[in-house]
């Protein structure tokens, strides 16, 4: 814990000393955050997608599964949705991208549900490969999940006119849509002990977005707080603070706290992991009380096989005991009453 705090009031001093002309005035940040209700909801892919490639393909686009499990998320009140974008796909097939892309902000817009759009992502499998998606492991927690250009094309690519048009074309085409809530350019950059070698492609997707000049702001959530030199630059230049944390409440107040010196709006991106003391119960009314949006790991039990821990694979594909992700049930039954009902209540008292 001592590290996590001598590491945050590194960037908070940073933060003190420098500022980001081409982020957002804290002024109109804060206008932006004001004008909407508080933002609650999940990290979505359909239950019959093993990862970002499968969602987004054409063979694999699933608009039925994606229609009905936004419905779970409205009936508990969300009213936002982080979704994984990926860059082979729009190679393979750059307008059915789009196209899918419209079809499913048309879906979540009738669920009164905004999109946080993830473009980037250093996270699990370095290999993606376009075509059919591998089946998953047997009790095995994100096996298909894949990164997002991949490595070592994350280093390879980072100044390549192909990873820029992606970006550019994405951000000119949906950058006025009202249904796109923010641009979140680069999950967990330096992930998979990357470190600073994801610095080049980071700061080239700010560009890239910058010079796209969407109506909606841009982020890259802080996530592990040893990575200096990538989170002074993530918050430096994010319109709207964002951040993951799988911590205990005490924890995750500390860093609430410090990262509240900033003097931005937030959105926790990522938390809620049942066996690491970081529920519904304890976390979301934090995050309410605090106004910090709030978005959780998973939305429906699939293939993504969440329900199981990252570290704790249970070989025989029983359910665990606990589950470590997740809301709901394929069928739509919530894994708990209790916190469905928790999570309906919160959204309640919501509305402005």
């Amino acid at each position: 814990m001592k590290k996590i705090i001598f590491s945050l009031l590194f960037v908070v001093l940073c933060l003190s000393n420098l500022t980001a002309q081409e982020a957002w005035s804290r002024e109109k940040a804060e206008a932006w955050y004001e004008g909407h209700d508080w933002i609650t909801g999940a990290n979505f892919i359909p239950s019959t997608a093993i990862n970002q490639l499968e969602m987004w393909q054409e063979d694999t686009f699933d608009p039925q599964t994606i229609d009905r499990e936004l419905g779970y998320a409205k009936s508990i009140g969300f009213n936002a949705m982080r979704v994984y974008l990926h860059s082979l796909a729009y190679k393979e097939d750059k307008e059915g991208l789009k196209s899918r892309m419209q079809n499913y902000l048309k879906i979540a817009d009738s669920h009164n549900i905004q999109t946080i759009f993830v473009l980037f992502d250093d996270v699990w499998d370095a290999n993606p490969k376009i075509g059919k998606q591998p089946e998953p492991k047997t009790g095995t927690h994100n096996s298909g999940w894949v990164q997002d250009p991949g490595y070592p094309q994350s280093v390879e690519m980072a100044n390549s006119e192909e990873l820029k048009s992606y970006v550019q074309d994405i951000l000119t085409t949906f950058g006025k849509d009202d249904r796109v809530l923010l641009w979140d350019l680069y999950n967990e950059p330096g992930n998979n002990d990357k470190g600073n070698e994801s610095m080049a492609l980071l700061k080239n997707v700010f560009q890239w977005a910058r010079e796209s000049n969407p109506s909606q702001p841009l982020s890259a959530g802080l996530w592990r707080w040893n990575l200096k030199d990538l989170n002074t630059y993530q918050a430096l230049h994010s319109d709207i603070l964002t951040y993951h944390c799988y911590d205990d409440p005490e924890a995750h107040t500390r860093i609430i706290e410090l990262l509240k010196t900033h003097g931005r709006p937030m959105i926790c991106t990522e938390y809620m992991a049942r066996t690491r003391n970081n529920t519904f119960s304890n976390t979301l009314p934090l995050l309410k009380e605090n106004n910090i949006g709030a978005i959780n790991w998973g939305l429906v039990n699939g293939k993504t096989n969440t329900i199981y821990a990252w570290d704790t694979p249970i070989k025989s594909g029983e359910e665990p005991g606990q589950w470590f992700h997740d809301v709901f049930r394929k069928d739509g039954e919530p894994y708990r009453q209790d916190e469905a009902n928790l999570i309906k209540k919160l959204n309640s008292e919501n509305k402005k």
